[in-house]
């Protein structure tokens, strides 16, 4: 057995190469930018001076991870496209929020979005919140690892253990070093890594199969496979959007607008994170939809995946019609996918529990700068250990969808703890016990909707078998109905109660409004020295990854291989193009002095 894994690690040589320099590569990011975060503010959001392309990439990647080329390529290819209803909810997310509430969650003035929730809500939701919202944070980051150890030991046969180790600590060194600084440069790289392999292998799909014919040929429904009515699919798809919406429109994520220079770049980020998302809605899901059409059977060329073979549907498009070196560049964009999730996981989990509980219940407020931040990195890295555990625990589940969790997980879970703080900028006359008892609420119903309303009484009443797809669907429909008529009616209910607040928190919480609609203005008529520094360290970055790409043109192909000169161009000349471009921008910039 060592001598076959031996074996196949020595015939992927060049991918682990390009695996390792991308590693350097996130480490090096860390060095750049270690030193930057003085005190709390600069080391959870850069102190508020990022501008929109860095924030933007880094609301986008947040959104993103490995499971997206996994647990969700393993949806596309054997459902189809029904899959991108998800990813297409997401870019309404992010549209919603350049319209409306991106600059708002940016006007908050926080450090921490609890300490938005506090404001809004009072210390014993600052308190809830922030015990109800760690946790989840942590078991998400445990689904991603998982979805990259996948990947890497159908590939590599190295243990699925020992990549979820290899990449949570190379996580934490990264959220360590640098902060949030660290967290968002690594962010934007990452995004121009998954959006160039994206691009390129939705061009070989073009050009050696032919989109038009993947559509057509694919070898079971393209939206209702497993269905016997389309009807459930139409719903399944509306509670999917509006699911996302709520994802990326409530104060526990306003982190992601709180890195953001001004309210103008905070608007813009949205927008940049709408624009990404819908594109990669388009291009993410052709690959594995094309190894369906191929008739690669997946169980037979991974059999050490067992029933999560269909999650490597994506690779096996790359290993079976792209060039050799492009799996080491997709293990580098799954890697960028899982690692900007988990770093600004981490980066905000620590942040919350530092500024949120120990400073104000610990130490009484009485916590210094350096004590917060000495802190700070003591709770990253014993996030990060606990997230590696969970990683591990979610390996041993062997047959378990990775879909089916993050679905579930997001209905059952998410969706309650959401309501109250969506609401929150909306709905302004409710008691203070309003949001918590609210998520209360929504756990009782979705322990219902899981274990009451099942489709198995539902079939029994109406006479029907439902499939296995109608099952789960049924499922993630049932928990949002109840959830926004039950639990988001039970919030609107809990207004009849409102009798008025404490003069302070009544100050408070008109504070809280006056600062929302007061838009935060930069001062700095032009670039800033910090501007162009983020434009010249990622600049540098990003032209040596894509020159590094292209030196993959001189690697030996397969004499049936064809497209590799197609393929690295492409992909390096998408990261080395932008590359130049920053680089160019920040010759031309002229700094100002920055105003804090």
């Amino acid at each position: 057995m060592e001598t076959e894994i031996g074996s196949m690690i020595f015939e992927r040589r060049v991918d682990l190469a390009l695996i390792s320099l991308y590693l350097i590569f996130i480490v090096a990011i860390g060095f750049m930018f270690s030193g930057k975060s003085e005190n709390p503010s600069e080391y959870f959001r850069g102190g508020g001076k990022m501008l929109w392309w860095m924030t933007g990439a880094s609301a986008f990647m947040v959104q993103f991870s490995a499971w997206t080329f996994t647990g969700a390529a393993g949806k596309a290819y054997t459902d189809g496209l029904s899959v991108a209803a998800i990813f297409f909810g997401n870019a309404v997310g992010y549209f919603v929020s350049f319209l409306f509430v991106a600059e708002v969650f940016r006007q908050t003035r926080c450090i921490t979005p609890i300490d938005a929730i506090k404001r809004r809500y009072g210390r014993v939701n600052e308190q809830f919140f922030t015990w109800a919202q760690v946790p989840i944070g942590v078991i998400q980051a445990g689904i991603w690892l998982n979805g990259l150890a996948i990947f890497t030991s159908a590939v590599f046969g190295i243990s699925i253990e020992m990549t979820i180790v290899i990449t949570g600590v190379i996580v934490m060194f990264v959220s360590l070093s640098g902060g949030s600084w660290a967290v968002v440069a690594s962010d934007y790289i990452q995004m121009l890594v998954i959006m160039a392999i994206s691009i390129t292998a939705t061009l070989f799909v073009a050009t050696e199969i032919g989109v038009v014919q993947v559509v057509t040929d694919f070898p079971r429904d393209l939206f209702t496979n497993n269905l016997n009515y389309a009807a459930l699919f139409f719903v399944w798809c509306m509670m999917s959007i509006t699911k996302q919406i709520f994802s990326t429109n409530n104060m526990f994520d306003a982190s992601r607008y709180l890195v953001a220079k001004d309210s103008i770049n905070a608007k813009k980020a949205a927008l940049l994170a709408a624009v990404l998302m819908f594109a990669g809605t388009f291009v993410w899901f052709l690959p594995p939809m094309a190894t369906a059409v191929m008739g690669i059977d997946l169980n037979a060329v991974y059999p050490t995946l067992g029933g999560k073979a269909g999650d490597a549907a994506y690779l096996a498009f790359v290993d079976t019609v792209m060039p050799v070196g492009m799996v080491g560049i997709m293990i580098a964009a799954l890697f960028s996918a899982t690692m900007s999730s988990m770093d600004s996981g981490l980066n905000r989990s620590a942040g919350i529990m530092v500024l949120n509980f120990y400073n104000p219940i610990l130490k009484k407020g009485t916590a210094t700068n350096r004590e917060l931040m000495r802190m700070s990195k003591i709770l990253t890295f014993c996030f990060g250990l606990v997230i590696v555990l969970v990683g591990l625990f979610i390996s041993s589940l062997k047959e378990l969808s990775l879909f089916d969790i993050m679905l579930q997980t997001g209905s059952l879970i998410q969706m309650p703890i959401l309501i109250p703080l969506t609401l929150a900028i909306l709905i302004k006359r409710v008691p203070d016990w309003a949001p918590w008892a609210t998520v209360l609420v929504g756990l009782c119903v979705s322990l219902v909707s899981k274990f009451v309303l099942t489709a198995d009484m539902f079939g029994s009443l109406l006479g029907i078998t439902f499939t296995s797809r109608e099952g789960a669907d049924l499922l993630f429909i049932l928990s949002m109905v109840l959830h926004l008529t039950v639990t988001m009616g039970f919030f609107f209910f809990t207004k009849r109660f409102y009798t008025g607040l404490t003069e302070a928190r009544t100050q408070e919480v008109e504070s809280f409004f006056t600062d929302i609609e007061t838009p935060v203005v930069s001062r700095e008529q032009g670039a800033t020295a910090a501007d162009l520094e983020q434009r010249n360290k990622l600049g540098i970055l990003a032209i040596l990854y894509g020159a590094c790409i292209f030196l993959l043109l001189l690697v030996p192909q397969p004499e049936e291989s064809s497209g590799a000169v197609m393929g690295f161009v492409v992909t390096g000349g998408i990261v080395l193009g932008i590359g130049c471009l920053l680089k160019l921008s920040a010759r031309r910039g002229t700094p100002v002095p920055a105003v804090t």
